[in-house]
């Protein structure tokens, strides 16, 4: 079946959907994501009705995803999105069945640590940024290795979140909660350095954003991620190819995590500072390198006995 074809037949369901999830505060991101995996699933029920939607056809349609390659993460989220789809309409009273239910996430993910840099690497990386947009695009790659910012919260700053005085900074993330992060001195002078030069060149309309594009409007998440790319790839420009990381704009993030917590920072507090609703969430960034488990072996002292 055809897009046109399915947004037709479920055309009431999909309304109640975004109606749900932008009562719910979804970022503008997720509701997209969220839409094209539920519509890749209605696709694959094959014009059936809800109402004759079981927990197989669920679980068929996600063992395709895996099959074709997608990775856990990208799994799970497929999952949850029809999760959600039928979360909806059982609130909305449009139906009462959720066959996606009690379906297991994948565990995979769960156990593999976060692909990260390391304070060195991540200073490195900082000197890969260049370009016409180069204080811009630095204040974003540091309000996320630097503050654990996700890229739809910066994508979403304001300047009046904003407080050079108090030298803080208000997000607004997951679960539609506001968290006031302290700006570290270094940050806000690039910050502010990259506010002064974002008002020069716009005249006209009135843009509130905190970062914006060339075209003076709202600097996108996937601008973010094509300039994280670009960066990304000039520093590793020179590194091997087999010894080259699959890097994101979200690994910056986990930068920021593994690095607080190496420095001792109690996990409560990293938990808040990222927006974490879950410490269960944030405890997958106490994993230790290899070089680290060397050296707490090298504390040992294996003694043999004599030999008779």
């Amino acid at each position: 079946m055809m897009n046109d074809e399915i947004q037709e037949q479920y055309a009431d369901e999909l309304e109640a959907f975004h109606i749900w999830m932008k009562d719910a505060g979804y970022t503008g991101h997720t509701v997209k994501s969220y839409t094209g995996d539920v519509m890749e699933f209605l696709i694959s029920i094959q014009g059936k009705s809800l109402e004759q939607v079981k927990k197989l056809h669920v679980l068929s349609y996600l063992s395709r995803a895996r099959e074709r390659g997608v990775s856990d993460a990208t799994r799970n989220r497929k999952h949850a999105a029809v999760n959600c789809f039928y979360k909806s309409l059982i609130e909305l009273e449009v139906f009462t069945n959720n066959p996606a239910a009690g379906i297991k996430k994948s565990k995979t993910e769960k156990n593999r640590a976060p692909v990260f840099l390391d304070e060195g690497g991540l200073t490195r990386f900082l000197a890969s940024v260049e370009g016409k947009y180069r204080t811009r695009n630095l204040a974003v790659f540091l309000l996320m290795g630097y503050m654990g910012l996700r890229v739809g919260e910066v994508h979403a700053l304001n300047c009046k979140d904003y407080n050079p005085e108090r030298r803080t900074l208000d997000v607004f993330g997951k679960g539609r909660k506001w968290r006031s992060i302290p700006v570290p001195e270094t940050v806000a002078d690039v910050l502010t350095q990259s506010l002064q030069e974002r008002l020069k060149p716009w005249r006209g309309e009135k843009e509130e954003a905190l970062f914006i594009s060339q075209k003076g409007k709202r600097l996108s998440i996937r601008s973010i991620q094509l300039i994280s790319t670009e960066t990304f790839e000039r520093f590793q420009q020179e590194a091997p190819a087999h010894e080259r990381q699959s890097y994101s704009s979200h690994k910056l993030r986990h930068s920021f995590a593994t690095m607080m917590l190496r420095r001792g920072a109690d996990l409560r507090t990293v938990q808040e500072l990222l927006g974490h609703a879950s410490i269960q969430t944030t405890t997958v960034y106490t994993h230790v390198t290899s070089r680290e488990k060397e050296e707490a072996m090298a504390l040992l002292e294996v003694q043999l006995p004599a030999v008779k």
